[in-house]
């Protein structure tokens, strides 16, 4: 028999968390949370939204999210064979699912290009 450990993720889009879902994804020791929502985006439920950039690991912030209620990263949070729930960060605008705004008001595009528009007057 295989061990599996189930992730609870809450759902829902611009604020609203309207929903759970739980998936079984395959165990191995050293996993990371991570680990487990590649696999469910890639086997189970493509619908779920995630976000994370592993190009120098630990350091891009992107897959910030509440496990278990405690803030971590999704790359450094080791997968453990139970159920663990999966929630977006309650400080930051939440977009959809475990997905939230991590960029500063600055340094998003919307921002950008309204003090492009404005330089160019």
């Amino acid at each position: 028999m295989s061990i599996t450990a189930t992730l609870t993720v809450r759902r829902g889009e611009g604020g609203q968390m309207t929903t759970t879902s739980s998936y079984e994804v395959p165990y191995t020791p050293g996993q990371s949370v991570l680990d487990g929502l590649r696999y469910v985006r890639a086997h189970l439920d493509p619908t779920v939204a995630i976000r994370h950039s592993c190009l120098s690991a630990n350091t891009c912030k992107e897959c910030m999210i509440q496990v278990d209620g405690k803030v971590d990263y999704a790359c450094t949070a080791r997968l453990e064979p139970r159920e663990m729930l999966l929630e977006p960060l309650g400080n930051k605008a939440h977009l959809r699912d475990l997905v939230t705004e991590v960029a500063p008001p600055d340094e998003r595009l919307a921002h950008a290009l309204a003090a492009r528009a404005k330089a160019e007057g």
